[in-house]
């Protein structure tokens, strides 16, 4: 396990978002699944993306750098059997487990980390109630058969990334397919993402009462070429370094995005921050900080690093309907208390809630519990503290960010550990 020594430092500048891995796993999808060759745009590559990637070469697609951030997709024949490998991607594995399954693909799934324990059941059933067998309950495992179209039923509250998965999957099956809601739906958003990406390959997805709807005799479409949007789940943790610092802009971010993580703008602003959106782009600058209530069922990315913001803001903060977090590369719920009373505040945490005061933080070393999101948080948090915060684990950024701490650095920081530069 590597670590990283952050210096307590204003962050301040201006950098270009990274490519939305939400997006790229989409548009990697749709374009290996269309009628001919797509030149996918990402700004950047993380290793997520590369999972992706690798799995949908082992499903026969071919793809190819084509420089400057390109990447020539084209779908290919699919071979007898295969071996999946998603890494610790849960996009990866929730998406793909849909395709392969519409495909008739023989295929192996495997995985590392923490994804073997996290939820798959409610996929799970109902893949196994439309023509699929599974060797095994959980990863790895094997499937055979092939998924039937029909109604498919799901809760809304466990992972968006079920309902995502069975959607990519709709247009393979003759019949096209109709999601239904078990319950609630929460990250909604993630879902307005699929949606978009599909009709960029030419398939309409219908919003129903309690679901959505893929009708039957549609496919992708090549559009030729497409680009990935700019992070905002990445772009966050620039963003809450303005509100702690000095003004930190983040350019290449679409405004009216379907990323429903550019709701921290909207967060910022509560907590006291000047915000200002234009043209691409977003600034923050810190303002007096005042702790708020911070609903975690559309946004559970942001919540590490807003949880940062609510550790130097006078009073309290609440954070409810976050039992989601616990379900993530690590129990993010746990790992958040543990990281802010490493560094000296006090934190109350229920079962799906925290509470977090606001006060001088110390510093100190963190485990990052070998989550990105943890490692990226903690980094923030250095900006505040007044010594110095060492993470353990720190190399985890590299799974959504592989340039993290060269950002860093361009930004201002100093830290000492891991190498920055290639």
């Amino acid at each position: 396990m590597m670590e990283q020594t952050v210096m307590p430092r204003p962050l301040a500048g201006t950098l270009p978002a990274i490519a939305s891995k939400s997006d790229a796993h989409r548009l990697l999808i749709c374009a290996a699944l269309a009628d001919g060759p797509t030149q996918v745009g990402l700004r950047s590559l993380s290793q997520d993306m590369e999972y992706t990637m690798g799995c949908l070469k082992a499903l026969g697609a071919s793809i190819q750098p084509a420089g400057s951030g390109l990447w020539q997709v084209s779908p290919g024949p699919l071979p007898p059997a295969c071996l999946l490998d998603c890494g610790e991607s849960g996009s990866t594995l929730r998406f793909l487990l849909p395709v392969a399954a519409a495909l008739g693909a023989g295929a192996r799934f495997a995985g590392h980390g923490r994804l073997p324990q996290r939820p798959m059941g409610p996929l799970v059933e109902q893949l196994e109630g439309h023509g699929i067998s599974f060797s095994a309950p959980s990863l790895p495992f094997s499937i055979r058969g092939r998924l039937a179209g029909g109604e498919f039923q799901l809760p809304g509250d466990v992972s968006s990334q079920f309902i995502t998965g069975l959607l990519l999957a709709a247009p393979l099956l003759p019949g096209g397919a109709v999601i239904r809601l078990t319950s609630p739906m929460e990250s909604a958003d993630y879902i307005r993402i699929t949606q978009a990406a599909m009709a960029r390959f030419g398939v309409a997805v219908e919003v129903l009462e309690d679901g959505w709807r893929v009708p039957p005799g549609q496919r992708y479409r090549s559009p030729g070429a497409v680009e990935a949007e700019g992070d905002w789940s990445n772009a966050a943790f620039w963003l809450c370094a303005g509100a702690l610092g000095k003004p930190v802009t983040v350019t290449g971010l679409r405004l009216d995005s379907p990323q429903g993580d550019r709701a921290v703008l909207d967060v910022l602003a509560r907590f006291g921050a000047r915000v200002e959106a234009a043209a691409g782009q977003a600034t923050v600058s810190p303002g007096p900080l005042r702790g708020i209530a911070i609903d975690a069922g559309p946004i559970p990315d942001l919540i590490p690093v807003l949880s940062v913001v609510a550790a130097c803001a006078q009073g309290w903060t609440e954070i409810c309907h976050a039992g989601r977090l616990r379900l993530k590369e690590s129990d993010r719920l746990a790992a958040i208390a543990a990281m802010l009373r490493a560094l000296g505040a006090q934190v109350e945490e229920g079962s799906d809630s925290l509470r977090i005061l606001g006060g001088p933080l110390a510093g100190g070393r963190v485990d990052s519990c070998a989550d990105h999101r943890m490692v990226m948080a903690a980094a923030i948090a250095a900006i505040r503290c007044q010594g110095p915060v060492t993470i353990d684990g720190a190399q985890a950024a590299a799974k959504s960010y592989p340039t993290f701490w060269q950002d860093h650095q361009r930004l201002g920081g100093i830290c000492h550990g891991i190498p920055i530069w290639p």
